[in-house]
């Protein structure tokens, strides 16, 4: 006989209390310890190629250039979006950010399904510490989307001192800690965050942890320690200002790194770092300071300095140490990454199916260096008429209403959207996507622009 819906609902949810006893259970609890922990840490505005690891000689990065020499420099990887909330969103779900509503800056829709949710479901604790920009409601700030515990900003940036948000008025002072506004004014705000970080890392608790470690640096305003504005001295402004601030964010990442050491999980701790986009070249960071190297754009292009970031992992258990990673690997790709690592299941809607991710678990590429995919992306930047959009698949990239953000000493900018509504380039050829060349390759055009209108497509 066929078995009732009722029925079927019983056996769900006979079976999902006998999971929950069952991780009650001592034996599971040390079951689920073994599994790794997870610490990711995103920066806010880096250069594509300012990190010392990456060739830069006039930059101190010491810690996360031991970082990468513990662990994988993974030398293509690409952020979901070229701005903060945006990015944030394909990070936290593995999907598209546009997919998952999101194109710009703003909140992140209550029902998507984010890595916390998915790792809180089989048994880690979850923590967030810094800079959410993902919205401020009770759905949708951390607590909301799967974080048990969290403390930072819920805006775009802050004042690190007095951590009031300074933008168009009026100021808004913007510190919580699990929902609740806390005061800590004259408190440098890097400081609270490693101190948070340590405090959870030393939580007396047998579940594996995740902890989401979101900087407001080097993003602006611009306000590095006095010991390393006083290294940069003699560094022309802004990369002065912009250095002292990186340099000091390495530094606070550093006594996070030690304190995983001290309390021996290092071994056992997937360590993330990547950065959510390119540099700014906003008034409000004085024009620029980060570098992208050869690659044109910078923050809101998409352009290769727009998207293309620094990124190292560490995992010692699984992956080599001193190594470097140039497959084609985006931010999207770490949600069924870590859930493959973890032995997590990858995430399921309100209905119990499978979520679409636009990432893939990219473990093989990390642990035995295999080939990896043929790079095929799509990003969508803004709403409106005129969005910008890019598409890449194998070495072509077509831009849609293409913008140049890049700094105005960099040769090829105009200030802005450039006067063509495609731009195509072979990054195989033209890396810095100097020559537009839609006008000689129709062909590719029109390949690219189909693939492109397949994804919109599907939302």
């Amino acid at each position: 006989m066929p078995v009732s819906s009722l029925n079927l609902y019983m056996i769900r949810t006979i079976l999902g209390l006998f999971v929950l006893l069952l991780f009650g259970h001592p034996l599971a609890s040390a079951q689920a310890s073994k599994r790794p922990n997870v610490l990711i840490i995103y920066a806010d505005d880096l250069g594509t190629m300012d990190l010392g690891c990456l060739g830069q000689d006039n930059l101190q990065t010491p810690n996360l250039d031991r970082l990468a020499a513990g662990g994988l420099l993974l030398t293509q990887m690409y952020a979901p979006a070229p701005v903060c909330s945006a990015s944030r969103v394909g990070l936290l779900t593995g999907r598209f950010p546009v997919r998952a509503g999101q194109p710009g800056n703003g909140a992140l829709n209550a029902e998507e399904v984010t890595i916390a949710e998915t790792f809180a479901a089989a048994g880690y604790r979850t923590g967030q510490v810094g800079k959410w920009h993902l919205g401020h409601s009770d759905s949708q700030n951390p607590g909301g989307q799967g974080f048990d515990d969290w403390f930072g900003h819920l805006g775009g940036c802050i004042d690190n001192y007095s951590h009031f948000f300074y933008w168009n008025g009026p100021n808004r002072h913007d510190l919580f800690e699990n929902g609740n506004e806390v005061f800590r004014g004259g408190e440098y705000f890097p400081d609270l965050m490693q101190q948070r970080c340590r405090s959870f890392i030393d939580a007396k608790d047998d579940r594996p942890w995740l902890l989401y470690w979101a900087f407001n640096s080097p993003h602006y305003p611009y306000q590095g320690t006095k010991r390393w504005l006083q290294h940069y001295a003699s560094t022309p402004t802004p990369r002065r200002e912009y250095s002292a601030f990186l340099s000091t964010m390495d530094e606070t990442i550093g006594k996070v790194l030690g304190h995983l050491d001290a309390s021996g999980q290092a071994d056992s701790t997937i360590v993330i770092f990547q950065a959510d986009h390119g540099h700014s070249t906003e008034t409000r960071a004085f024009g620029g300071g980060g570098d992208a190297g050869v690659y044109r754009g910078a923050k809101f292009s998409l352009f290769e300095g727009g998207i293309r970031v620094p990124s190292i992992v560490r995992y010692p258990k699984k992956f080599p140490a001193g190594e470097k990673r140039d497959q084609f690997l985006t931010g999207c790709d770490w949600l069924p990454t870590l859930s493959q690592l973890c032995d997590v299941p990858l995430p399921t809607d309100t209905n119990d199916r499978k979520v679409n991710l636009d990432g893939d678990s990219v473990v093989d590429v990390l642990s035995k260096n295999v080939p990896g995919k043929s790079p095929q992306f799509y990003w969508h930047f803004g709403a409106g008429k005129h969005p910008q959009w890019a598409i890449r698949s194998g070495p072509w990239k077509l831009i849609g209403h293409p913008r140049d953000t890049s700094a105005a000493q960099k040769e090829w900018v105009d200030g802005g959207r450039l006067p063509t509504e495609r731009w195509l380039s072979n990054l195989d050829v033209d890396p810095s996507e100097a020559t537009n060349l839609a006008a000689s390759h129709p062909e590719q055009v029109r390949r690219l622009e189909k693939i492109a209108e397949q994804y919109r497509s599907q939302w």
